[in-house]
């Protein structure tokens, strides 16, 4: 029951070249730091990358795309990230955008079993192109299909050592519905307490869903775009 592992290059040590991954956090909130590093460092190639953006260049997802390890993402949104953008335009990088409320539901149909589903998002739009469109109360619906990943590399605030695990505020965006969705999932926690020693209300994610957990080290957990409000004259 005891899924805490030594350290992150462990963690991901069987991650190959070729594997389909989901990687939690919204911008570089709720990133899993340690694992992408060890990730980076592993050197792994030709990956599919699900995940809601890409951070920025020299940030979180941003690092591996730089370093060319990166075949295709599924994202919502190229964002702030100018080599995403760039490699796009060119046709080096596979890309594969998706409405955020059918990415979101694509994930959580992953781990719920459900091979796919109708929904209205994108009719009309080049998101439709080459997709079952079915009306029904006469309304047009697209057929999307499931995501679901050999890995899924999730950041936790708190978690105990079989694997429960809770989040802070809005770093919990996708890491929750990613952990149900992958073959293995790896999550990484800053800090990692006994069995017990977490509120049972508070779990988000149970144990049963993860099979590695590292206590993360160090973290940065840079902003993406720090926005400052002038002061008034006198403030």
């Amino acid at each position: 029951m005891n899924k805490l592992v030594r350290g992150a290059d462990d963690a991901v040590a069987d991650i190959a070249n070729g594997a389909v991954l989901m990687i939690g956090g919204f911008g570089l909130s709720g990133n899993p730091e340690n694992l992408l590093q060890a990730l980076h460092k592993k050197g792994v190639t030709n990956l599919t990358v699900i995940s809601n953006n890409a951070g920025i260049e020299s940030e979180g997802i941003g690092v591996l795309l730089a370093a060319g390890q990166i075949r295709k993402m599924i994202s919502t949104y190229v964002g702030e990230n100018k080599i995403f953008e760039q490699r796009t335009r060119e046709g080096t990088l596979e890309t594969e955008l998706v409405p955020q409320g059918t990415f979101a539901e694509r994930i959580r149909a992953g781990g719920a079993g459900i091979p796919a589903f109708f929904t209205p998002a994108g009719v009309g739009t080049p998101i439709a192109q080459g997709k079952e469109t079915r009306d029904f109360d006469g309304r047009p619906y697209l057929l999307e299909h499931w995501l679901r990943a050999d890995f899924a590399l999730i950041k936790a605030y708190r978690a105990d050592r079989w694997g429960n695990l809770t989040y802070r505020k809005t770093a919990r965006n996708f890491n929750p519905i990613m952990a149900t969705a992958a073959r293995v999932t790896i999550a990484e926690a800053e800090e990692v307490v006994e069995p017990g020693g977490l509120d049972p209300e508070c779990i988000v994610t149970p144990g049963i869903y993860v099979q590695r957990l590292i206590q993360g080290a160090a973290y940065r957990k840079p902003i993406e775009r720090r926005t400052i409000r002038k002061r008034e004259p006198g403030q």
